[in-house]
């Protein structure tokens, strides 16, 4: 997800919740108290140490940026 992450620019939700499912499982997948698909804290968690505060999330777009 970071490499995407840095070639494209940005990740979408969707797209990072699609890669998750069809690499690791449902079961880092849930679906959140609004009805939207998330990731489980634990794939979040492995997420940052991997960017290092080098991606930032946008909340009102639903996706991931490279800062």
């Amino acid at each position: 997800m970071v490499k995407e992450i840095k070639f494209r620019g940005i990740l979408s939700q969707s797209d990072a919740i699609a890669y998750v499912r069809a690499n690791f499982g449902e079961a880092f997948v849930f679906v959140n108290e609004n009805g939207n698909a998330s990731l489980e804290k634990e794939v979040k968690k492995a997420f940052r140490k991997l960017h290092g505060g080098k991606v930032a999330w946008d909340r009102d777009g639903f996706f991931w940026g490279w800062t």
